[in-house]
């Protein structure tokens, strides 16, 4: 490794990038400039200049990135449909890269040797930031503490933390993991390593529990234009405070809690739970509206994207070519994904109650069960006929058999 006098470190104020920060002076003994990359983590950025100037940084950056994260990382995955292994909106997924995204740009203009983060050796972020980063800086040093100290568990991190008077945002007693963005709120750690361990209410900071959620059911149009939606009941909004407003509407009707095992990167299962109202919400209107505006095939050929784009998302893999040939695809599916849909929220569930699309291949004149004059019902014995043509050659084939195995058996006993 060249000599490094500088590094540019992720920052968010939490427990491992707080402690980060003395460790990565007191190993290197060279500069540490803090890059805190706002996606919308709330009150926490309020606090992190004096935690990173009382933690040792030289020079502390705030990146307010919510409404590019909003349009140019949040709404292309939207638009693909991607989820991971059916349930994860991919929340904390596509923050890194654009977060490491802005590290490099730092770094470019500080002049730094290396980029840090404090991802640890056991999960995805750490492929996520690297990945990212050799992308766009292929001959950045990069440094993650996590695989190279002697700390080996939060309990552990906390008491380095203390030895040096650095305030940290949790305690053994409450020592989840947590990363929040406009997007989500994620828990992990702790009690949740558990599988069987049921959470409790206490525990959402985005939802209302279902059960404490309005007796009443709250009613929601959404407007999309080409995938992208643009207003809620009528009224426009910019795509940041869409979302927002989302999050607040779905929250309070206790929509959006993921609680699922889903499979590391690396390798391992974990257990994570996820509060994504507004995402929740966004799905399941933008799936609906593809359902009345999109035809068979492309919809069926979409989802089999949908699935490869999650995982390229969930593994890092944002700056590469099948990305983006990825999304050259899917915006082209999108053209005619315009449209509105009707949602019923009520008490933790999201329900389709109606769409309309000016692209709506949806013709009532051919699908109703009253009388029609376009359809002829005549022809739907010749389509069955040819459709199943192959399967009537295999049980000719094999009726075919069973005669002939039949008169073997018939041979053989009359000898």
């Amino acid at each position: 490794m060249k000599p490094i006098k500088k590094i540019v470190l992720a920052y968010s104020g939490g427990l491992d990038t707080s402690i980060t920060i003395p460790w990565l002076k007191e190993n290197y003994n060279c500069e540490v400039i803090a890059v805190c990359v706002d996606v919308g983590q709330g009150d926490e950025i309020e606090t992190v200049k004096e935690k990173a100037v009382k933690s040792g940084a030289s020079k502390l950056y705030i990146k307010d990135v919510k409404d590019e994260f909003v349009e140019e990382y949040i709404f292309p995955t939207l638009k693909a449909g991607a989820v991971y292994e059916g349930k994860y909106l991919l929340g904390t997924s596509f923050a890194r890269p654009l977060i490491a995204k802005k590290l490099v740009e730092v770094a470019h203009k500080e002049g730094a040797d290396a980029i840090a983060h404090g991802a640890t050796g056991k999960g995805n972020d750490q492929v996520r930031f690297e990945l990212t980063i050799k992308a766009l800086s292929p001959n950045m040093q990069i440094i993650a503490p996590w695989r190279i100290w002697n700390i080996k568990s939060r309990e552990e991190a906390v008491d380095y933390a203390n030895a040096r008077g650095i305030p940290v945002p949790v305690t053994k007693d409450h020592p989840y993991s947590m990363d929040r963005n406009v997007w989500h709120l994620s828990h992990e750690g702790s009690d949740l390593e558990d599988p069987w361990f049921t959470p409790d209410d206490k525990i959402y900071l985005m939802t209302t529990p279902p059960e404490k959620a309005p007796d009443k059911p709250t009613y929601l149009e959404l407007y999309f234009e080409k995938g992208i939606p643009k207003a809620i009941n009528g009224i426009e909004y910019q795509p940041l405070k869409l979302l927002e407003t989302l999050n607040e509407i779905g929250g309070k009707n206790g929509v959006g809690v993921i609680d699922m095992v889903e499979n590391r990167l690396v390798g391992m299962k974990s257990r994570g739970v996820y509060e994504c109202p507004g995402g929740t919400i966004l799905y399941t209107a933008h799936k609906e509206l593809e359902r009345l505006t999109l035809d068979r095939q492309t919809m069926f050929f979409k989802d089999t994207v949908a699935n490869k784009y999650a995982q390229i998302v969930y593994d890092g893999l944002w700056f590469t070519p099948l990305k983006k040939a990825l999304d050259a695809f899917v915006d082209s599916t999108q053209e005619k994904v315009t449209g509105t849909v009707k949602l019923k929220l009520y008490k933790g569930s999201c329900s389709i109650c109606g769409s309309k699309s000016p692209y709506s291949l949806y013709n009532q004149e051919f699908v109703t069960f009253g009388e029609d004059k376009v359809y002829n019902q005549k022809d739907a014995e010749g389509f069955i006929n040819l459709f199943g043509l192959s399967i009537k050659v295999n049980a000719l084939m094999e009726q075919s058999l069973q005669k002939e195995q039949e008169c073997k058996a018939k041979k053989m006993k009359a000898i």
